[in-house]
Protein backbone atom coordinates (compact mmCIF):
# COMPACT_ATOMS: atom_id res chain seq x y z
CA UNK A 1 0.00 0.00 0.00
CA UNK A 2 1.30 3.48 -0.86
CA UNK A 3 2.03 5.89 1.91
CA UNK A 4 0.71 9.46 1.70
CA UNK A 5 3.86 11.01 0.19
CA UNK A 6 4.11 8.34 -2.52
CA UNK A 7 0.44 8.83 -3.41
CA UNK A 8 0.95 12.60 -3.69
CA UNK A 9 3.83 11.99 -6.12
CA UNK A 10 2.13 9.21 -8.10
CA UNK A 11 -1.09 11.11 -8.84
CA UNK A 12 0.53 14.10 -10.64
CA UNK A 13 2.78 11.73 -12.62
CA UNK A 14 -0.21 9.65 -13.69
CA UNK A 15 -2.12 12.78 -14.76
CA UNK A 16 0.90 14.01 -16.72
CA UNK A 17 1.20 10.69 -18.57
CA UNK A 18 -2.52 10.61 -19.39
CA UNK A 19 -2.52 14.24 -20.52
CA UNK A 20 0.52 13.93 -22.81
CA UNK A 21 -0.51 14.76 -26.34
CA UNK A 22 -0.19 11.90 -28.84
CA UNK A 23 1.77 14.15 -31.20
CA UNK A 24 4.57 14.39 -28.62
CA UNK A 25 4.73 10.62 -28.21
CA UNK A 26 6.75 9.56 -31.22
CA UNK A 27 9.09 6.61 -31.67
CA UNK A 28 12.20 8.59 -32.61
CA UNK A 29 15.77 8.22 -31.40
CA UNK A 30 15.80 8.49 -27.62
CA UNK A 31 12.08 7.75 -27.22
CA UNK A 32 11.18 5.60 -24.23
CA UNK A 33 8.56 2.87 -24.55
CA UNK A 34 6.89 1.40 -21.46
CA UNK A 35 4.49 -1.52 -21.28
CA UNK A 36 3.89 -5.11 -20.32
CA UNK A 37 4.79 -8.57 -21.53
CA UNK A 38 2.84 -11.82 -21.17
CA UNK A 39 4.77 -15.07 -21.42
CA UNK A 40 7.70 -16.70 -19.72
CA UNK A 41 8.39 -14.51 -17.83
CA UNK A 42 5.53 -12.05 -17.52
CA UNK A 43 6.44 -8.54 -16.40
CA UNK A 44 6.99 -4.86 -17.17
CA UNK A 45 9.08 -3.79 -20.15
CA UNK A 46 11.03 -0.62 -20.91
CA UNK A 47 12.74 0.16 -24.21
CA UNK A 48 14.98 3.03 -25.26
CA UNK A 49 14.64 3.30 -29.02
CA UNK A 50 17.53 4.24 -31.33
CA UNK A 51 16.85 4.62 -35.04
CA UNK A 52 20.36 4.00 -36.40
CA UNK A 53 22.01 2.23 -33.44
CA UNK A 54 21.04 -0.61 -31.11
CA UNK A 55 17.93 -0.04 -29.02
CA UNK A 56 17.94 -1.21 -25.41
CA UNK A 57 15.21 -3.41 -23.96
CA UNK A 58 14.69 -4.23 -20.27
CA UNK A 59 12.23 -6.61 -18.62
CA UNK A 60 11.42 -6.76 -14.89
CA UNK A 61 9.41 -9.83 -13.93
CA UNK A 62 8.39 -11.29 -10.61
CA UNK A 63 6.31 -13.90 -8.90
CA UNK A 64 5.33 -12.53 -5.49
CA UNK A 65 6.17 -15.83 -3.79
CA UNK A 66 9.16 -17.13 -5.74
CA UNK A 67 11.41 -14.83 -7.78
CA UNK A 68 12.45 -11.43 -9.12
CA UNK A 69 14.09 -11.27 -12.55
CA UNK A 70 15.78 -8.52 -14.63
CA UNK A 71 16.73 -9.08 -18.28
CA UNK A 72 18.37 -6.60 -20.65
CA UNK A 73 19.18 -6.76 -24.37
CA UNK A 74 20.78 -4.66 -27.07
CA UNK A 75 18.37 -4.90 -30.03
CA UNK A 76 19.44 -4.64 -33.65
CA UNK A 77 16.20 -3.82 -35.48
CA UNK A 78 15.61 -4.12 -39.21
CA UNK A 79 12.58 -2.84 -41.07
CA UNK A 80 10.70 -5.30 -43.29
CA UNK A 81 9.53 -3.60 -46.48
CA UNK A 82 6.00 -4.87 -46.91
CA UNK A 83 3.73 -2.54 -48.83
CA UNK A 84 0.59 -4.55 -48.06
CA UNK A 85 1.00 -4.27 -44.27
CA UNK A 86 -0.31 -1.04 -42.73
CA UNK A 87 1.67 -0.98 -39.46
CA UNK A 88 5.44 -0.88 -39.80
CA UNK A 89 6.92 -4.38 -39.47
CA UNK A 90 10.42 -5.01 -38.10
CA UNK A 91 12.49 -8.01 -37.08
CA UNK A 92 15.08 -7.82 -34.31
CA UNK A 93 17.85 -9.82 -32.74
CA UNK A 94 20.26 -9.07 -29.92
CA UNK A 95 22.50 -10.26 -27.09
CA UNK A 96 21.76 -9.73 -23.44
CA UNK A 97 22.15 -10.78 -19.82
CA UNK A 98 19.95 -11.50 -16.83
CA UNK A 99 20.01 -11.54 -13.05
CA UNK A 100 17.41 -13.14 -10.84
CA UNK A 101 16.70 -13.84 -7.20
CA UNK A 102 14.85 -17.03 -6.30
CA UNK A 103 13.27 -17.24 -2.85
CA UNK A 104 13.98 -20.71 -1.44
CA UNK A 105 12.61 -21.82 1.96
CA UNK A 106 16.12 -22.29 3.35
CA UNK A 107 18.02 -19.51 1.56
CA UNK A 108 17.67 -17.01 -1.30
CA UNK A 109 19.54 -17.92 -4.48
CA UNK A 110 20.96 -15.48 -7.03
CA UNK A 111 21.13 -16.48 -10.67
CA UNK A 112 23.21 -14.82 -13.40
CA UNK A 113 23.49 -15.63 -17.05
CA UNK A 114 23.57 -14.65 -20.69
CA UNK A 115 20.65 -14.46 -23.07
CA UNK A 116 19.68 -13.53 -26.55
CA UNK A 117 16.45 -12.52 -28.17
CA UNK A 118 14.84 -12.57 -31.60
CA UNK A 119 11.40 -11.45 -32.66
CA UNK A 120 9.05 -9.20 -34.59
CA UNK A 121 7.70 -5.68 -33.92
CA UNK A 122 4.50 -4.19 -35.29
CA UNK A 123 4.67 -0.39 -34.90
CA UNK A 124 1.34 1.45 -34.95
CA UNK A 125 1.38 5.24 -35.52
CA UNK A 126 4.93 5.48 -34.12
CA UNK A 127 3.51 5.44 -30.57
CA UNK A 128 2.43 1.88 -29.95
CA UNK A 129 4.58 -1.18 -30.51
CA UNK A 130 3.33 -4.77 -30.34
CA UNK A 131 6.05 -7.41 -30.23
CA UNK A 132 6.59 -11.14 -29.99
CA UNK A 133 9.96 -12.57 -29.03
CA UNK A 134 11.83 -15.75 -28.19
CA UNK A 135 14.54 -15.49 -25.53
CA UNK A 136 16.97 -18.37 -25.01
CA UNK A 137 18.92 -18.08 -21.74
CA UNK A 138 21.94 -19.87 -20.30
CA UNK A 139 22.34 -19.61 -16.55
CA UNK A 140 25.96 -19.42 -15.42
CA UNK A 141 25.54 -18.93 -11.65
CA UNK A 142 24.73 -20.93 -9.49
CA UNK A 143 24.83 -23.69 -12.13
CA UNK A 144 24.95 -23.97 -15.89
CA UNK A 145 21.54 -24.66 -17.35
CA UNK A 146 19.59 -23.49 -20.35
CA UNK A 147 15.98 -22.55 -20.90
CA UNK A 148 13.86 -20.78 -23.46
CA UNK A 149 11.53 -17.94 -22.59
CA UNK A 150 9.74 -15.25 -24.51
CA UNK A 151 6.48 -13.50 -24.78
CA UNK A 152 4.01 -11.15 -26.38
CA UNK A 153 4.24 -7.51 -25.33
CA UNK A 154 2.92 -4.02 -25.88
CA UNK A 155 4.75 -0.70 -25.38
CA UNK A 156 3.62 2.91 -25.52
CA UNK A 157 6.26 5.52 -26.45
CA UNK A 158 6.60 8.79 -24.54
Amino acid sequence: MLDRSAAHLALPLLLLVLWTSPAAAQRTTGAVGFGGQLGEPTGLTLKVYNESAPSYDFLAAWDLDDFFFLNGHALFEHRIDASNIDPQLEWFVGPGAFIGVVDNPSDDEIGLGISGTAGLNLVFSQQVELYVQVTPRIGVVPETEGEIGGGLGLRYYF
